[in-house]
C-alpha cells in the first residue's frame, strides 16, 4: 500500500491536509489559524458549577459554552492531581518528574462530585472532545501526553500494551521494556507503532513526553485561569506521529517552511523517512496535480458513486447517519440475486469504511446493505467490513448484520463532522446543482455497465447539454480522450440545446451478427 500526504497551505493560513492511500483520498483535515480547542489540548481552568444531580461539574476553559466534566472523566487519581496543582501553584514546588511525590488515594468510581471538586478552584484538565454545535467542549482531568511510540500518564502506575498488537510475546517484551524505563508516578501506554520496536527508541521518545510534561508545570504557577498550558502537536505533526510507517512513499507541501518544520519533526520520529519531503513547485494548483479536488468533489455529496454502477445515500438525522447501499441496474446481469447482493455489499462496505473516516462522521452510524439470505455470506460480509475499518485509527465498533442486512457502529465523536458544499449554481435557472464533475462520475459508471456486457457495439453517442460537451472535449487529453485510452472505444459526443444543465442521454447501435 502506497501512502501519500498532501499538504496545502493557503493565504489566510489555514493548512490542509490530505491523507492518501494508492491515490484514494482517505482522511482530510484541516487546521485553521485561530483553533483554540483541539483534542489533547491541556487547559489550567476554573470550576464553575457543580451539578451534584448529573455528578458532573460545568469548567471554565475560555469557551463561549463551559466544558463538561463528568465524575467518570475525572480519573481515579484526581485528588492526586488536585493536591499536586496546590502545591505548584504557590511556585515553591519545583519536583515536576513526581519523583518524591506523595500520591494521594484513589477515588471511590461510585463515588460523588461534591466530594472532589469545589466550585472556583482549579485543576488541569483535557479536551477529549471538540465543542460540536451548541455544546461546549468535552473534558476530562486524567491526564495523558500522547508520543510517538507511548502516551505518558501522569500519577498512575499503570503500564498496558495496545490491544492492536496481536502477538503475546510481543506484548510481553514491550511491558518488560516499558517497566524497565517507567519513571517513578507515570504511567506508560504501548502505542501500536510500538511493536518491533528498540529500548532506546521507547525512552528517547519517553524522555520527549516527560519534557512536555515538565514544561506544562512551569506554566502553571502564577498563572489566571482559563489558560491554556500545553497544545497538542499541530495537525501535520499529529498525523505523522500516528500513522507515519514504511508505506508513506511522498510528504508533498507547498510551502518552504512548512516543508522545513516536516522534516525538523522526521529527524525526531522517523529519520530515515526525512527524504521523502518534497516541495511542490508545479504552476498547477498541488490539490489539482494529485486529483484531490476531484475527489471532494466526488466524495462528499449525499449520494457517493461506486464501481459497477453501486451507489451510496448517505444521510444525517438529529440521532444517527443513516447509509442506504443501492445496487444500480447491475441485477440483470447476475447470475442469481445473492451473488449480486454480496458484490455489491463488499464494494460498498470498503467505501463505507472509508468514508467514515474521510469525513470523520461520528455517534450512531446505521448501514442498509441490501438483503442477502445467507448465513455464510453475511458472515463474509461483516469480517470484510471490520478488515477495512482496521485502518480507522478512531476508536469504533460495528456489530454483525442482522436478518435485515442492518449494520450498526458505534464511532467515537471528537471534532466536528467534515462537510463540504458540493453543489452549484444551476445555470439553467434557479437553485444548485451537483457540480459537472459528480455528472461525469455517474457518465463513466454508465460506460463501464454498457461496455463490460456481452453485447457488442458499433457506435456509442452520448448527448449532453453544450456547457458539459465542452467540459468533455477540452484539449487534447480531453475527457474524452481518456475514455478512448480506457475503452478501447471512441465515444461520439453531440451538443443538445434542449438540454438541461445534468440531463444527459446514451445512445448505441449495435453491430451485425
Amino acid at each position: 500500500m502506497k501512502t501519500e500526504l498532501i499538504i496545502r497551505s493557503n493565504s489566510s493560513s489555514d493548512i490542509d491536509f490530505a491523507l492518501l492511500r494508492d491515490g484514494r483520498l482517505v482522511e482530510l483535515n484541516k487546521e485553521t489559524s485561530d483553533s483554540k480547542f483541539s483534542v489533547g489540548d491541556i487547559f489550567l481552568a476554573k470550576i464553575g458549577k457543580v451539578m451534584t444531580g448529573l455528578n458532573a461539574a460545568f469548567v471554565n476553559v475560555g469557551y463561549p459554552k463551559d466544558g463538561f466534566l463528568h465524575y467518570h472523566d475525572l480519573g481515579p487519581q484526581v485528588q492526586s492531581l488536585n493536591k499536586f496543582i496546590k502545591k505548584v501553584s504557590t511556585g515553591k514546588f519545583k519536583e515536576f518528574t513526581l519523583r518524591n511525590f506523595r500520591s494521594e488515594n484513589d477515588i471511590d468510581k461510585d463515588g460523588s462530585i461534591n466530594n472532589v471538586l469545589k466550585s472556583g478552584q482549579n485543576l488541569l484538565v483535557q479536551i477529549v472532545k471538540e465543542p460540536i454545535s451548541t455544546k461546549g467542549p468535552r473534558i476530562s482531568s486524567e491526564l495523558s501526553i500522547a508520543g510517538r511510540y507511548l502516551v505518558l500518564v501522569p500519577f498512575s502506575n499503570r503500564v498496558s500494551v495496545s490491544q492492536k498488537i496481536n502477538d503475546n510475546k510481543e506484548k510481553e517484551r514491550l511491558k518488560k521494556l516499558a517497566k524497565s524505563i517507567k519513571p517513578k508516578g507515570f504511567g506508560l501506554i504501548l502505542r501500536t507503532v510500538a511493536e518491533g520496536k528498540k529500548v532506546a527508541e521507547l525512552d528517547k521518545d519517553l524522555q520527549n513526553s516527560l519534557n512536555r510534561w515538565i514544561s506544562l508545570c512551569k506554566r502553571i504557577p502564577n498563572t489566571n485561569t482559563p489558560t491554556k498550558v500545553l497544545s497538542e502537536l499541530d495537525r501535520a505533526s499529529s498525523i505523522l506521529r500516528d500513522v507515519m510507517n514504511d508505506s508513506f512513499t511522498s510528504i508533498v507541501t507547498n510551502d518552504e517552511s512548512l516543508k522545513l518544520e516536516i522534516k525538523e519533526y522526521l529527524q525526531e520520529i522517523y529519520p530515515e523517512k526525512e527524504k521523502i519531503v518534497r516541495l511542490h513547485k508545479s504552476n498547477i494548483p498541488i490539490f489539482e496535480k494529485y486529483g484531490i479536488e476531484r475527489q471532494i468533489k466526488t466524495s462528499f455529496g449525499k449520494t457517493v458513486s461506486m464501481s459497477k454502477g453501486a451507489y451510496l445515500v448517505i444521510e444525517h438525522t438529529e440521532a444517527l447517519h443513516v447509509i442506504d447501499v443501492n445496487s444500480g441496474n447491475r441485477s440483470n446481469r447476475a447470475k442469481n440475486q445473492e451473488e449480486t447482493a454480496l458484490e455489491v455489499n463488499l464494494i460498498a462496505a470498503t467505501e463505507i469504511a472509508r468514508q467514515l473516516q474521510l469525513r470523520d462522521m461520528g455517534g450512531i452510524i446505521v448501514v442498509d446493505f441490501i438483503d442477502m439470505k445467507s448465513a455464510e455470506n453475511r458472515q463474509k460480509l461483516f469480517q470484510h467490513f471490520r478488515e477495512a475499518m482496521s485502518l480507522d485509527r478512531t476508536k469504533h465498533k460495528i456489530l454483525p448484520p442482522s436478518k435485515f442486512g442492518l449494520v450498526q457502529i458505534t464511532r467515537q465523536r471528537v471534532r466536528p463532522e467534515l462537510e463540504i458544499k458540493t453543489r452549484e449554481p444551476n445555470p439553467n435557472k434557479n437553485g444548485e446543482v451537483e457540480a459537472p464533475i459528480i455528472l461525469i462520475d455517474k457518465i463513466e459508471a454508465e460506460l463501464d455497465k454498457i461496455l463490460s456486457s456481452k453485447t457488442a457495439y458499433k457506435e456509442i453517442t452520448l448527448n449532453v447539454h453544450p456547457f458539459i460537451y465542452a467540459y468533455l472535449t477540452k484539449g487534447l487529453t480531453s475527457i474524452r480522450f481518456m475514455w478512448f485510452l480506457r475503452y478501447k472505444k471512441w465515444i461520439k459526443i453531440i451538443p443538445r440545446d434542449a438540454y438541461q444543465y445534468l440531463q444527459y442521454h446514451f445512445s448505441y447501435k449495435k453491430k451485425n451478427k
